[in-house]
């Protein structure tokens, strides 16, 4: 597992590669599923959990049109933390979140298996069979020719 190590400046070092890194960084380690552990320098505490918690922030206010958790959905979570019981509210989230996820995947899939097979595409792959046909039909009358020329010259 990687480890990232968290200084008091507020910056992260990647001990792997030797470097410090952003936020982007390590964004790109989770769509990458790249497994990393981000630690404080001193302490060596887990700071894993607030620092995928500011990645997330930072996604959020990067891109209004892309915004996940609306002022409600948020103000909902609060309330739940206040809850004299809370809910099991991070197990299901993971295992909804899991299952959009494999499910997105599976209609991308589907999506691109039927745009394989889509009018366009089949005419392309026609015509690529066409001209497979006769590029070789060319190569074989070449070769039948160069024979007959072999055969006079003897």
């Amino acid at each position: 597992m990687r480890v990232i190590r968290k200084y008091a400046n507020r910056r992260l070092y990647d001990t792997q590669q030797s470097r410090y890194v952003t936020l982007e960084d390590l964004r790109r380690l989770v769509l990458d599923e790249e497994p990393f552990r981000v630690e404080d320098a001193k302490t060596g505490e887990d700071l894993t959990r607030t620092i995928l918690l500011s990645i997330i922030i930072e996604q959020e206010q990067a891109d209004g049109d892309a915004e996940v958790f609306s002022n409600d959905l948020l103000a909902q979570f609060i309330r739940v933390y206040d809850m004299a019981q809370p809910l099991p509210l991070a197990r299901y989230l993971e295992q909804g979140t899991q299952l959009m996820l494999e499910q997105q995947k599976r209609m991308q899939d589907q999506w691109q298996q039927a745009m394989r097979h889509s009018p366009m595409e089949l005419m392309r792959e026609m015509a690529e069979e066409n001209m497979r046909f006769w590029q070789q039909a060319i190569g074989q009358g070449q070769n039948v020719k160069q024979d007959e020329d072999d055969d006079k010259k003897s």
